[in-house]
């Protein structure tokens, strides 16, 4: 516990303090070393992790591996996934996340390079890969929230959501050459054996992570700088300056648990991943077998989606910031606004309507997807982003990803007798898309609660930084005056 302690905390630099003048100068060149640690960083995992889409016909293939067996790995990385984040979230946060990040990722190559001999020696593999995938999954969990930790701490509310939002693109870019490189890497070192598309990924990722374990500082005071808040002249959160030295446990209990906002962040997190998941999941299977499409057309329909996902995560965290830092607003306008191409692909026929209709699902739908990662860090303090981030990314891929996998599933399969809810049969691919539309709809509606939650967050932080200001002021006209005692009721109306 010491060593972990001694090599992922933030160490605050000794010395004199920077002038903010010279820390704004300087700030975007330190803060993109660290930004190029967590987007090349993040999207290794997706190295290691799509990686396992693409070898699935090898395993089946040279392996012997079954559908079901390969179901099964999947299944249970997704349950050490989802619920990974939260059990590490909580002992990660406050720590140095940018190297954590980055042993994190060490770690999954490690396991990467394990799945790598396994296929190679043992006779029957299929449990050693449940326990090595599965692990893989624990790995990668708090992936993301740490990512959103390091960059939460970096940038103020009126940066954070196109940065977080160009960041959510890494993910894009690491699925896209995952498969290439795991082939690629099988074909050109292994002679097409499956097992070079395990180690091959895990022999590119692992250097990545020890570049990053040095590269970059995870937090302004390693510089001995302010707050960002403080470099660029903008409101403080309250939640930050009232939980100094506050324990994790009170912060957990007063920021996730009793916040309703959080709550309904994660129902509308698992309505965006049913809608989400819902499309990229069964598209290729749609067209091909409802639409009649060409294999080649078929699979293409997934490279119009993810276009379209990549456009909407550099688009709409830049288009919340424009709005002030209001997430669950923007994320709301793009739940509305996508159920229009949903109806269009549900009734389209032709390749030329249902590219575009495609496309503009991803874009529209990566909003939410995006922004309500971002929107529920805001409502608590930096010292629990980790854990406060992995709530609800937890609710929408356990969730929303089994709504949109296994339900979607049930309801399309024509050898099945559907879903009976109260009284009425969903079945059929048309009662899909009724899923879907629904799902979007119940999204909505959270989000613009939670839209009314954040308004009066923003306010109330420019407020508490009004009435700070004011206090500070007091304090230095009367030498005499405590700091932080600057009237007892004052004092008391801070927290």
């Amino acid at each position: 516990m010491g060593a972990f302690r001694g090599a992922f905390d933030i160490k605050p630099a000794q010395g004199g303090r920077v002038p903010l003048p010279a820390q704004r100068r300087r700030w975007l060149g330190e803060f993109l070393k660290t930004y190029a640690v967590v987007i090349i960083g993040y999207a290794g995992f997706y190295l290691l992790r799509t990686n396992f889409k693409s070898a699935q016909p090898f395993l089946q293939d040279q392996i012997g591996l079954t559908t079901t067996q390969l179901g099964t790995i999947g299944f249970l990385f997704s349950l050490t996934y989802g619920f990974g984040g939260l059990l590490l979230g909580f002992f990660f946060d406050g720590r140095n996340t940018k190297r954590i990040v980055s042993a994190l990722l060490i770690g999954s190559g490690v396991v990467a390079i394990a799945i790598g001999l396994t296929l190679a020696t043992a006779k029957n593999p299929f449990g050693y890969l449940i326990l090595l995938w599965s692990m893989n999954g624990l790995l990668q969990a708090p992936g993301g929230p740490c990512c959103n930790s390091t960059m939460n701490r970096w940038t103020p509310r009126r940066y954070r959501g196109r940065f977080i939002g160009w960041w959510n693109a890494s993910h894009n870019i690491g699925a896209m050459i995952a498969g290439v490189l795991a082939l690629w890497g099988a074909n050109t070192f292994f002679h097409g054996s499956v097992v070079g598309m395990f180690v091959v990924p895990a022999l590119v990722a692992i250097p990545i992570g020890v570049w990053g374990l040095f590269f970059g500082k995870d937090d302004p005071s390693e510089l001995g700088w302010d707050r960002p808040e403080a470099i660029f002249g903008e409101p403080e959160s309250k939640a930050d300056i009232v939980n100094e030295g506050v324990s994790k446990g009170q912060i957990l209990l007063t920021y996730v648990v009793k916040n309703p906002a959080v709550w309904f962040l994660c129902i509308a997190n698992v309505a965006a991943y049913a809608v989400r998941i819902g499309v990229d999941n069964w598209n290729v299977l749609y067209t091909r077998q409802v639409l009649g499409f060409s294999d080649y057309t078929a699979v293409n329909t997934t490279i119009a989606l993810e276009i379209g996902g990549l456009a909407g995560s550099l688009l709409w965290g830049y288009v919340s910031d424009r709005l002030g830092g209001r997430r669950a607003l923007t994320a709301t306008i793009c739940l509305v606004l996508v159920i229009a191409p949903v109806l269009v692909y549900a009734h389209a026929t032709t390749p030329a309507v249902v590219y575009p209709a495609l496309f503009f699902i991803g874009f529209l739908i990566f909003g939410p997807v995006t922004l309500i990662g971002i929107s529920v860090i805001g409502f608590a303090p930096k010292s629990a982003t980790v854990v406060v981030n992995a709530v609800p990314r937890a609710f929408g891929y356990v969730f929303g990803d089994s709504l949109a996998k296994v339900l979607l599933g049930r309801i399309a399969d024509p050898e099945k007798e559907g879903l009976h809810l109260f009284g009425h049969v969903l079945h059929g691919w048309g009662a899909t898309f009724n899923v879907l539309i629904a799902s979007a709809l119940v999204g909505i509606l959270c989000l613009a609660v939670v839209a009314f939650f954040e308004e009066r967050m923003l306010r109330d932080d420019r407020a508490f930084t009004e009435q700070k200001a004011r206090l500070d002021r007091g304090s230095d006209q009367d030498p005499t005056a405590r700091p932080g005692a600057v009237g007892d009721t004052e004092s008391e109306d801070l927290k």
